[in-house]
């Protein structure tokens, strides 16, 4: 009897974690903070077999800042938001982790320049401070876990010769405040380059593959191959899955 009541207390003890209600700090629980625009939040078809996609290991923060078991859509930041490389890429990472569990933060907002994500700026169109709402998501996120790095992807709405003369200075700052923010000077981010299908997303893929060498510590991984959803401008499913596993690759060199 006493055996089974203290199984029984194991299991509660898991479920308060996975629902956001224990507030015991673990130092084992590894966080990734996903940021960008649309084709981080996901904007590929959920089909039957994309909601049955899950790992026990891995969680996601919701939006009401509970710990929940990450499934398609990770991102809640518009109604269409669907399959994106966040949950592939927490599922490798908790396959290399050694029975760690895995946090993922969802913080992209789809429609967003990289202007939005300064401290203060305001995104109308979906009643969001991007960066404001980040940093409160990422302080709520540390209270459980380590952070140990960022995937980003964005810079559709910054296609055009201007925005991209000025696009890698604008990263190298946002760099600095997550860092900042973290208390990690070091903080591993992995950036992504635009789908390969469009003419004026070179503007962005030509300057951020020089990432590695302007900040330490950081990645760049190619979208080559990956293919839309028929808009022209998200990734399809597949494509969104297979950017998160490269996003995980390029991650596991840098915590290593």
């Amino acid at each position: 009897m006493k055996h089974l009541r203290y199984l029984l207390l194991l299991w509660i003890c898991w479920a308060e974690i996975c629902q956001g209600q224990n507030v015991t700090f673990d130092p084992n629980f590894d966080i990734y903070i996903l940021m960008g625009q649309s084709n981080m939040a996901g904007r590929g078809k959920v089909t039957d077999a994309y909601k049955s996609v899950s790992n026990p290991r891995v969680l996601m923060l919701t939006k009401a800042n509970e710990w929940v078991t990450a499934r398609h859509p990770v991102h809640f930041d518009k109604t269409v938001a669907g399959v994106g490389p966040g949950l592939s890429f927490g599922i490798e990472m908790a396959e290399a982790s050694q029975g760690k569990r895995i946090g993922l933060i969802p913080c992209a907002v789809g429609g967003t320049s990289i202007n939005k994500w300064v401290p203060g700026a305001f995104d109308s169109a979906t009643n969001t401070h991007p960066w404001d709402d980040a940093e409160k998501r990422i302080r709520e996120g540390m209270k459980y876990g380590v952070i140990k790095g960022v995937i980003w992807h964005q810079g559709e709405g910054d296609s055009n010769p201007d925005s991209a003369r000025v696009y890698l200075d604008k990263l190298e700052k946002l760099i600095a405040r997550v860092r900042k923010e973290v208390g990690k000077k070091r903080l591993p981010f992995v950036a992504g380059e635009l789908g390969r299908y469009k003419a004026n997303y070179a503007f962005i893929n030509e300057v951020i593959v020089h990432l590695p060498q302007k900040v330490s510590r950081t990645a760049v991984v190619s979208s080559d191959g990956l293919v839309h959803n028929g808009d022209g401008t998200h990734f399809d499913s597949p494509s969104a899955d297979e950017f998160g596993k490269r996003y995980a690759k390029a991650m596991l060199q840098l915590v290593k």
